[in-house]
């Protein structure tokens, strides 16, 4: 097995051309490496493309909400105000149970 396979783990965040991409899957046999880009999308690769690729390990984008496409107005679907952030959704379903009472 070559080394550059051996260092690459499931998880690890790389760059080509400054767009990161995440590893979802490495198969061996398959001669495949598997990728998700920050915008969702999907790539398999063959170890020769992946190899001409000159992707460089980097470290995960703080904001992984690319592959959604969502804005923060989609995330809430009610009026209640909100401080831009999901937090523990067990918080908004007790708050969504007391209202109903």
């Amino acid at each position: 097995m070559a080394e550059w396979l051996r260092e690459m783990s499931v998880g690890e965040w790389y760059e080509a051309g400054a767009q990161p991409f995440e590893i979802i899957g490495v198969d061996a046999r398959a001669g495949v490496v598997l990728v998700q880009h920050f915008d969702g999308s999907l790539e398999e690769l063959d170890f020769d493309s992946w190899l001409e690729l000159s992707a460089r390990p980097c470290a995960a984008p703080e904001d992984l909400s690319g592959a959604f496409d969502l804005e923060s107005d989609d995330v809430y679907d009610d009026d209640r105000p909100h401080n831009g952030h999901a937090g523990n959704p067990l918080d908004d379903l007790n708050a969504r149970l007391l209202d109903d009472y």
